[in-house]
């Protein structure tokens, strides 16, 4: 254990501790979680190219964009009448599908022809069913929470793979952050259901 702490450099544990924080003041519905969001996000960036995680980098520059975006949005937008939480129609899974396959592929041709990554199809694997979970919860569909956590269960090995171990116990934590939002937004639905039938 010791060794795992001595080996754990200085960006990885200060993106994880932003990160968290981050986590923390989202779920009480402060806009200031983006700026903990941008802090961990930028370490979290230099931490994945270093460790050759490319398109996790990829990845992360998508959670910057849309951390600036989300932060001026809430500061300085105007706030439109929220979307229901809902299911996925037949159309969607469609397009949910394309989202994992076509960025799969996108990434796996990227990772094994252009750079020196040695786990391109986990790698991507992990990055293009984020990528399709991000484009649900946008929607907010309760299974963006499902592809998160496909995303999450192979990202878990992966990092430890390349010794990331705070960024592995950081996806642990996600991966229940995430089961508990699927438990919470199905409550939500069957609620909504309920008053309709």
């Amino acid at each position: 254990m010791q060794e795992i702490l001595q080996q754990t450099t200085w960006p990885e544990w200060l993106g994880v501790f932003f990160s968290i924080f981050q986590v923390l003041l989202a779920r009480k519905n402060n806009s200031n979680n983006y700026l903990f969001g941008i802090a961990g996000v930028s370490l979290t960036l230099y931490v994945m190219i270093t460790s050759k995680l490319y398109a996790e980098f990829t990845l992360n520059l998508y959670y910057l964009i849309m951390s600036i975006y989300g932060w001026l949005y809430w500061k300085f937008g105007k706030r439109k009448s929220e979307t229901a939480i809902s299911e996925t129609t037949k159309q969607e899974k469609l397009i949910t599908a394309g989202i994992v396959t076509g960025t799969f592929s996108l990434f796996w041709f990227f990772l094994t022809h252009f750079t020196d990554s040695d786990v391109p199809i986990w790698d991507s694997l992990v990055s293009a069913f984020a990528w399709a979970g991000m484009w649900l919860m946008a929607r907010r569909k309760i299974e963006n929470w499902i592809l998160l956590n496909v995303s999450n269960i192979i990202a878990i090995p992966l990092l430890i793979h390349k010794d990331l171990y705070l960024y592995a116990v950081l996806t642990a934590f996600l991966f229940i952050v995430a089961i508990s939002g699927y438990l919470e937004w199905r409550k939500i639905i069957n609620k909504k259901e309920n008053a309709y039938a």
